[in-house]
């Protein structure tokens, strides 16, 4: 096994995952010297990764494929010589935590981020029995188990998972200069290049269609409204699939021609500050960055009650939370928002201020900054009581 050096390793189940959040924390390492890798199934486009490998991870986690990617994890780590090793989402979490433990013996540090346990309320109960245990037992092979939210961090942590240390941060962060409101004149022009004038009321949602996102109950929310409203249009961002049902379900319920597949779209932050309500439907989030992008660029939110739009929505400030499931709830409170302008702004601005508090990208980068300066602090520690002859008790 080569020497532990100045060299981390990140992995996630799919490579998108990696892209989309861990991009400026990889930055961070590159301009501290680091040597950075990144392991994800998937081609990666990673600018800031010195090596990448294409590791055949499965999201489910009784696929055969995850033998030969536990596999291949394990020898990456062991031929790697990794000080730091950062794992994210349950299956690569899994797999790279169980093939880090000779790494762990030789001096290395696994750092696991939960974003959003899969056995909170929301999820199946089959997932309680899953999840739990292997999340319980899986705590004892990490150094530091970073939470995004507070009812995760709570349950951890009085549940006494055997996580060496157990922190939460404030998600993966959004860039606020990137994602804020735009003035009247930039909301005109956004609009037409949509193809949508300033009278037509936009509603938003940006996610996976899968069965957890639940888009068929926005889509049966906007059936309720369409006659009320003519102008109102929803728009929905992402591929999966359950979008083929879902455009049949629009068209069963009269509006497929209102209702407006985007598909995945890396140019969200041009035009979202010229929508105007952010609706989302998910069973469950850990902490959803779709919806704190809304909230940046000063949109209200109308959103299905689970832990992660709990953590960001005030209800009767900032937007309103519904029950799972419940479209005509959700078509109640979109529709008093769409009757109310001077609430629809108020709520905006509160949006924009709760996304400004503590959820910045600055904010959420000082956090990680600060958690591995202290696990590299405790090495440098453990590395000269070991050479001395000293021994310490390990945190809990």
């Amino acid at each position: 096994m080569a020497q532990p050096a100045d060299r981390i390793l990140f992995c996630a189940t799919v490579a998108r995952h990696l892209e989309r959040f861990h991009q400026p924390v990889m930055r961070w390492f590159k301009s501290q010297g680091w040597e950075v890798h990144a392991a994800a199934s998937g081609k990666l486009e990673l600018p800031w990764a010195d090596r990448q490998f294409d590791v055949p991870f499965s999201r489910s986690p009784a696929r055969l494929a995850n033998i030969a990617a536990y596999r291949q994890i394990r020898r990456i780590i062991d031929e790697g010589g990794y000080r730091l090793i950062h794992c994210h989402t349950p299956t690569a979490g899994a797999l790279t935590r169980l093939a880090a433990r000779k790494a762990r013996r030789g001096g290395a540090r696994v750092l696991y981020t939960a974003h959003g346990f899969h056995f909170q309320a929301g999820g199946p109960k089959l997932n309680w029995a899953l999840y739990y245990p292997l999340e319980r037992l899986l705590a004892r092979l990490t150094d530091c188990l970073i939470t995004i939210n507070e009812e995760d961090f709570r349950l951890a942590a009085e549940r006494r998972f055997p996580a060496a240390r157990i922190v939460r941060i404030h998600g993966v962060g959004v860039d606020l200069e990137r994602f804020a409101p735009a003035d009247a004149e930039t909301r005109r022009t956004m609009r037409r290049r949509l193809g949508y004038a300033m009278e037509d009321q936009l509603l938003f949602y940006a996610a996976e269609f899968n069965k957890n996102k639940n888009q068929r109950m926005l889509i049966e929310a906007f059936a309720l409204l369409k006659d009320e409203f003519p102008r109102l249009r929803l728009l929905l961002a992402g591929d999966g699939p359950l979008r083929p049902a879902c455009e049949e379900l629009a068209a069963r319920l009269g509006v497929r021609d209102r209702t407006r597949f985007l598909g995945f779209r890396a140019d969200i932050a041009d035009w979202l500050p010229s929508l105007d309500i952010a609706v989302a439907s998910s069973y469950r989030e850990g902490l959803p960055v779709n919806v704190l992008e809304a909230m940046a660029c000063g949109l209200p939110v109308v959103a299905t009650s689970n832990r992660g739009h709990r953590e960001l929505v005030q209800a009767g400030q900032s937007g309103w939370l519904v029950p799972p499931g419940d479209a005509r709830q959700m078509a109640d409170r979109i529709r008093r928002l769409l009757l109310n302008p001077r609430e629809r702004a108020s709520f905006g601005g509160a949006s924009r201020a709760i996304a400004s508090s503590a959820y910045g990208l600055d904010t959420v980068m000082a956090e990680m900054r600060a958690i591995y300066a202290s696990i590299l602090g405790e090495m440098e520690i453990g590395k000269w009581e070991r050479k001395l002859g000293f021994s310490t008790p390990s945190s809990t």
